[in-house]
Formats: structure tokens, sequence, C-alpha cells
């Protein structure tokens, strides 16, 4: 069948859960078989997130083909378990760009350049960057014949996709049954007026290939105990000013929302009734999808497209899940050492605590400890009662003594501790001032000494701008054998992690390090760079260059957040006693 297109948008306020509701579509779907893909096309003039401060965007998500991209690609992925790639994230500055750089070539051959048609174009050429529908060989080639000459056509050599500068590449055999579509920002505002106008465009070049399901908010009023549904009303009327109407509503709510409600809502706003489901308040985001196929959303998008809806789909997996994090109630109390008091600053480090606890059977009560303000003197206050400690990611030198004064506790009270890529570099650099001896010890990001024992990349010294410049996606990663990494990922010897960072730990230092009892027992083969770190003689004390968070799913959690919970409960068990 062609490639079909669900349009998410939202609506009244920002923050309602777009992103969850496209996740859970998404899942609703593959439940029936179909192969998925989420876009996610950011209003903002950035690049990409990796500039932007964590407290204003959350954390920076990044993908296996190493793009920086928004935290909503992290619920996709862990919904789904799809992979993700640069092609699953733009943002308006992208857009921008490409039609930039493509002016300055020359490829628009003088004409004047606007953003109706050329940058909602290339909009829409990337909205259909997975579109493949069956071609014959002769589109083909008549394609890629005219890829030199047309500015916007999709296809480049040997008939594959192309992108900005021609770097980006989909084989024509990747065929996804459904693009579900996320639209940052909320209806009306400016920025997103170029979006809107392609989704109207290709809403009518696609036809019943196409839906839009518009995420709205419905208030409660405490002073008049109502619920109100005109700011539903409002935000579907300006999307219908734009040329949309709006296939599927999706009502966000704190109350749960009767039928007359409903009714109204799809009464005023041209919808039917049972394109209109709530989205309430519930006592995890994982029960969003089974809500979701209560109500026959993903019914209720296969008879728009006009898909024979079948049978509901058992998603036994998933409620299997479900079923285990509600009897989940013993808590483990983990310590967050991080500089960001913000949910959403480590949210996939949350979500990966959350889901490893889980599936071992208890809660992980997550406490956020600012490293800014963690001294020698109160340390022990702020972590004793903790079972095990994680020293998050991070840039810059804010709290970073904090942090190495938490290793420095996790090392010599012997609590299990997990440092990822920053906090992983503060493990060694304690254990370099306060075992090796070397009181100076300290990061080239941070200052200049005698005994940098993490240093900067030496591709990167030449290199000043800032977006851009890292050690970004997947890389291989080679385990030492009888190392407890190499027992938590189940005796695999070769794995592949993604990578968000500058610097590495200095191999000057190696041999020194090792004969003091910190092992380096993750190896990149291909530039030797050490990987991950551990403390053998400790109950888990373990460090990472690479941040495994991005690749814990709720189906498949990650085997170093697994092992490490279940130290923290050993730890908590073992104090008990």
């Amino acid at each position: 069948m062609n490639t079909k297109y669900i349009f998410v948008t939202g609506g009244v306020v920002s923050s309602l859960g777009k992103g969850i509701i496209s996740a859970s579509i998404g899942k609703l779907l593959q439940a029936r078989g179909f192969k998925v893909t989420i876009q996610k096309f950011d209003p903002y003039i950035n690049i990409d997130p990796g500039t932007l401060n964590p407290y204003e965007h959350g954390e920076c998500y990044v993908t296996e083909d190493g793009m920086e991209t928004d935290l909503d690609l992290g619920h996709y992925e862990r919904f789904t378990g799809i992979h993700t790639t640069r092609n699953n994230s733009i943002t308006t500055g992208r857009i921008y760009k490409t039609v930039i750089d493509r002016e300055r070539h020359g490829d628009y051959l003088g004409k004047t350049i606007q953003v109706v048609p050329h940058i909602t174009d290339e909009i829409k050429r990337r909205m259909l960057h997975f579109r493949v529908d069956k071609l014959t060989s002769e589109q083909v080639d008549k394609l890629n014949d005219s890829a030199n000459n047309s500015s916007t056509c999709p296809l480049g050599p040997q008939g594959r996709f192309q992108s900005e500068a021609g770097k980006e590449l989909v084989n024509l055999s990747t065929q996804y049954d459904f693009v579900i579509t996320e639209v940052g920002g909320t209806i009306g505002d400016i920025e997103s007026a170029p979006f809107m106008e392609a989704i109207r465009q290709l809403r009518w070049q696609l036809g019943r290939d196409a839906v839009c399901v518009h995420l709205t908010y419905v208030p409660y009023l405490k002073a008049a105990d109502e619920l109100k549904t005109k700011p539903t009303q409002h935000s579907v009327k300006e999307l219908q000013s734009m040329g949309i109407q709006p296939d599927i509503l999706v009502l966000r709510t704190e109350r749960h929302l009767d039928d007359s409600i409903r009714l109204k809502v799809a009464s005023f706003c041209n919808v039917d009734l049972e394109c209109v489901v709530q989205s309430e308040d519930m006592p995890s985001i994982y029960e969003v999808p089974v809500s979701m196929q209560r109500q026959g959303l993903d019914a209720a998008i296969m008879r728009k497209i006009g898909i024979p809806v079948g049978e509901t789909p058992a998603m036994k997996a998933w409620h299997d899940f479900l079923e285990k994090q509600r009897h989940a109630t013993r808590e483990v109390h983990v310590g967050l050492v991080g500089k960001y008091d913000l949910q959403d600053a480590y949210k996939s480090i949350r979500e990966s605590l959350n889901l490893a606890g889980i599936y071992n059977d208890v809660k992980a009560k997550i406490h956020f400890v600012n490293s800014e303000e963690i001294t020698s003197q109160n340390v022990a206050e702020k972590l004793s009662d903790m079972a095990g400690i994680l020293i998050c990611p991070g840039f810059g030198q804010r709290g970073i003594e904090g942090k190495i004064i938490a290793a420095e506790y996790g090392r010599t009270h012997n609590v299990p501790t997990f440092g990822i890529c920053l906090g992983m570099q503060m493990m060694v650099i304690e254990f370099a001032r306060n075992v090796l001896g070397y009181s100076d010890a300290n990061s080239a990001e941070m200052s200049l000494t005698p005994h940098n024992v993490i240093d900067m990349m030496e591709e990167q010294k030449s290199i000043t701008q800032m977006g851009g410049t890292m050690r970004l996606g997947a890389y291989d990663c080679q385990l030492v054998e009888g190392s407890k990494v190499y027992e938590a990922y189940g005796g695999e010897t070769l794995v592949k992690e993604r990578h968000r960072h500058r610097y590495e730990f200095n191999n000057a230092y190696q041999e020194e390090f090792e004969n003091h009892g910190m092992k380096c027992v993750g190896i990149n083969p291909a530039a030797n760079l050490v990987e991950i770190v551990e403390i053998p003689d400790k109950r888990w004390y373990i460090g990472t260059q690479f941040h495994p968070e991005y690749s814990s799913t709720v189906l498949h959690p990650h085997p170093l957040f697994m092992s490490f919970m279940k130290a923290c409960i050993e730890t908590t068990d073992y104090e008990r006693s």
C-alpha cells in the first residue's frame, strides 16, 4: 500500500503531550503489523537543540547516526523500538539554511525566494522523505535524471532520497506503511505558519492517504465546577482558518469527560463522535497507548484512511510490562547527581532507571541532588540514604567539584555508582586525585594542568565552532571478558552505543590507572579510545563515556541500567539484613 501520513498538531497551550500521543499512535499501529516511523518538526530557528540550554529545552537526544535532536525522539524510540535518524528531526533553522544555501549556489536561477513556495516546498520535501509508493523503474530513472536540475527533487543518485548537501540517504527499499509527523509548538504561533501551510498542501495532494490528529486542552474551572470546551473550539477554528480540518481530536484533560462533552466538541468542531478521544492524566505515560487503544484511536485512524480495522491487537508484552509496573511498589532510592534541577533535563536517564526498576520488580525512587551544593562536609548527609548514585552527564565547569566529591563518596563507601559521559570523567578525575596522588588532575575542558587525565580528541583541537563538533552517534565498543560490564551485556564482546562529547580518557594514564585498580574494560576498536571504566573490587562502580540511556526502551531496558538497579537492590537488602 501507499505510505500513509498522520499529522499531529497541538492547540491551546504547549506541553500537552503531543510526543506521547505520537509515540502511542506509532505503538498501536506497530501492534497491528504496520511498519512505522515518526518525525518531529520544531519551529525554532536553531539548527538543532545541541546548543540549547536544558532549562529551556530539556535534554538533547542523540540518534544513532549522530544527530542532536528534540527529547520527543526519545519517547518515539522508547515506545516503538524504532531507530530514528537525522531525517526524523527537522527544525526551521535547517529548513531555512537549506533554502539559503541553494539560493547562494544558484539553484533557483535568480528567482525571488519566498516563504511560499520555497520554504513550504522544502518542508514538504522533508515530510515526504520516507514516502516510497511502488515506483516503477521508469519513474525512478526519470526522477534520477532530473535530480541535478531540480532543487526540489526528492531523489538522488541510485534511486535514493537526498537532502541538504546530498548527505542524507535512504534506500528506496525502505518502505514505511505510516509516517507520523508531529509539529512542535501551538496552533496560532507565527513560527508554525509555514508548517501548517505545508500540511494543508500535502493534505490536498495525498488525499485519503493523510489524516490530521489535533491535540487540545479541556480545562476544569474549579470556581464554576465545569469543564470548558471553548478553548478547544477556538483552537480548531484557528486550524480551520489555515485550511486544515482535523480528522481526529485528542482532548487533554485532568478529569474524565463524559459523552455529552465529547458530543459537544464533535458537533462544534465538525468531527465524528468516534474520532473524539480523551487523554486523561494517567499513573504512567506508558498507560497512554492502552487508553488510546481502548477508545479506538488507532481504529479511527484506519477507518479515515480506508484500511480494514480487523481485530484489536492483544499487545501482550506491553500489558505484561504494565502489570509488572503496577506490582513494583517496593522503593529503591537512587541519587541523581547533576546540575539541572529539571525533570526533562535528564529525561532518558530517569526513564531508563524507572524501566530497569520495574523489570527488577522495584520502583526506582529518584532523588535529584544538586552537584553545586555538594561539599565534603555535607555529602554523607545528601547521599547516605541512597542505594545507588548516578552521576549525570553535562558540559562546563559548574557543579563538577560536587560530582567529584559524590564519586569519591560512592567509591570509598562501596555504594553502587554509575557515571555517564561527564559523570564517568569525574570518576576518573577523582581516582587520579585521591588514589594516584595527582591533586591537580582535571579535564582539559575545565583547566589545563600537568595532569589532564581527560583530554580533547586530537581532531577537535583546531575546531572553535560550538555546534556539531562533538563525537556524536553510535560507535563500537569492545568489552573485556570477565568484567562486570561483560556480564551485564550477557557475555557480548562487541556492543554499539551512542556518544555526545568532545573529551576523552587520556590513554597516557591507562596503565597507571589499571595498576591501581580502575580497569579500562570497554575500548573503541577503531580509535583505541577508552569507553568504559570500572573498579572490579567494588559492588558496582562503573563509568561509561557513552550514553546508554538513549538505547533503553520499554520492552528492552538497557543491560547496564538493569545491572545497576540489581546492585542497588542488593545493597538495600544487605543494609536491611
